[in-house]
């Protein structure tokens, strides 16, 4: 369990941490970057969708890693208290909503990496013209990984004013 829990947490401690906390999200945001490139040119190239692929991969370890903390009972830091303390385990007030947010961003960045699977093969909307949408697709996947992390850690609106 603490290897699950040690794989699911783990984040970068740098000061460019805020614009990629962890694995998913660098990914996400290096996949961001390149999709200009094929929204440009028209043509995806192969470092593109092996991108993508190692995108599905991390969100797969993350993923397995979180249902099974789930299902063991655990919920995000931000919605509990620390064993014996009135806050969590960064310090701020819980917040039980955060752990439906964890669950929705998560689908939403699922949904985003299919998207991009289907944008890349052509299938609903013409290649060349679907690649246009890749980069908006793309911003929207890392958005979501953003906010799977900071939902996890800081509470929601309503908490943290006091409301």
């Amino acid at each position: 369990m603490d290897l699950l829990r040690a794989l699911h947490d783990f984040s970068f401690n740098t000061s460019l941490a805020k614009l990629f906390p962890n694995l998913f999200t660098l990914a996400c945001l290096i996949l961001l970057v390149w999709s200009v490139v094929p929204a440009l040119r028209g043509v995806v190239d192969r470092g593109f969708v092996l991108l993508t692929r190692l995108s599905w991969a991390i969100f797969f370890l993350y993923g397995l890693s979180g249902v099974l903390l789930a299902v063991s009972g655990l919920k995000v830091a931000s919605a509990v208290a620390e064993a014996g303390k009135t806050v969590t385990r960064y310090g701020f007030l819980p917040d039980p909503k955060r752990n439906l947010e964890h669950w929705m961003y998560t689908i939403f960045a699922l949904a985003s990496l299919y998207f991009i699977e289907v944008l890349i093969a052509g299938k609903l909307i013409d290649r060349r013209k679907g690649l246009y949408f890749l980069p908006v697709v793309t911003l929207f996947l890392w958005g979501c990984a953003y906010m799977i992390g900071r939902v996890a850690i800081f509470p929601g609106e309503q908490q943290a004013t006091g409301q």
